[in-house]
């Protein structure tokens, strides 16, 4: 179809319009992450990740999503907390993290999943919790949020081990029967959202009593012990790991908001703790609030 020149001008009027409505953006949304199982227990899986930044990843191994336009008003930003901690067994699964409202499509990240305990399955979430031993299995990572957890084995209860709690750039390890050594949580995905590169929503050790227990992944996974696992990391997602008399909790996720300065220029943003990084202003939510575009 071919345009006049009036038409044109139309258009780029209609378009100037559109965008002064709606705001475009970027985000790094984060679950919280599962908390780690008790007994020879699993790493937690980490919260899931989803990213919109340009040049950068998503969780699962694949390329950043689609830049949003975020519509005047407000919107809700939640913020899910980590898992608990297997006390009994295996641990509890990371709530979810989202920005949702009127006129917007809400885009939600999984929490992530929990750690198994012996003989029992890792959860499925945003990361997939780490196996306890056989015959466990180890959870699902959500497509474009994580990567599955690992599988633990038995070497006759005292040196048994639980899997790693997958990580959203890395498969949580399994633990290794010849040396009885725990599988380590699967590592997070950086981000220069806020403009210094951050790594989060790593994925929980695992747990052991007499083997050798393992680190959480890069990102905020807590480390597996013989005794309480390790807490993951607030505000990363990373996940619990696991321990043989308890499970360490999940770490709370977090919500970041980017978008060019010049863009909101005569609006009024509030919401989160606001910095700026060169030509963008940065809102990060630690906890669940509004973000408000007037």
């Amino acid at each position: 179809m071919t345009l006049r020149w009036g038409q044109r001008e139309r258009t780029g009027e209609y378009v100037s319009d559109w965008l002064s409505v709606n705001l475009l953006a970027e985000y790094v949304i984060i679950a919280g992450g599962g908390g780690g199982g008790k007994t020879y227990g699993a790493g937690g899986g980490a919260g899931g990740y989803r990213s919109s930044v340009l040049g950068e990843n998503s969780g699962g191994g694949v390329v950043a999503e689609a830049q949003v336009l975020l519509p005047s008003g407000t919107l809700t930003v939640t913020v899910g907390g980590g898992g608990n901690g297997g006390s009994v067994g295996a641990g509890s699964a990371g709530s979810d993290s989202s920005i949702s409202g009127t006129g917007f499509t809400t885009i939600t990240s999984t929490g992530g999943g929990a750690g198994g305990t012996y003989g029992g399955s890792g959860g499925s979430g945003g990361s997939g919790g780490g196996a306890g031993a056989p015959p466990g299995a180890a959870g699902a990572g959500t497509a474009g949020q994580g990567f599955n957890g690992g599988l633990g084995h038995d070497a006759g209860a005292a040196r048994s081990c639980g899997g790693g709690g997958g990580g959203a750039s890395a498969v949580g390890a399994n633990s290794n029967s010849g040396t009885n050594v725990a599988g380590a949580g699967g590592n997070g995905v950086s981000s220069s959202i806020t403009g210094s590169a951050t790594t989060r929503a790593g994925g929980g050790g695992g747990g052991t009593s007499a083997g050798t227990p393992a680190s959480g992944g890069t990102g905020g996974g807590g480390n597996g012990s013989t005794d309480t696992g390790g807490t993951g990391t607030a505000n990363t997602g990373g996940g619990g790991g696991g321990g043989h008399n308890n499970g360490g909790a999940g770490g709370k996720g977090v919500v970041i908001v980017r978008y060019r300065t010049s863009a909101a220029k005569n609006r009024s943003v509030s919401g989160g703790t606001i910095t700026t990084d060169g030509v963008y202003t940065v809102h990060t939510f630690n906890d669940t609030a509004s973000l408000v575009i007037g």
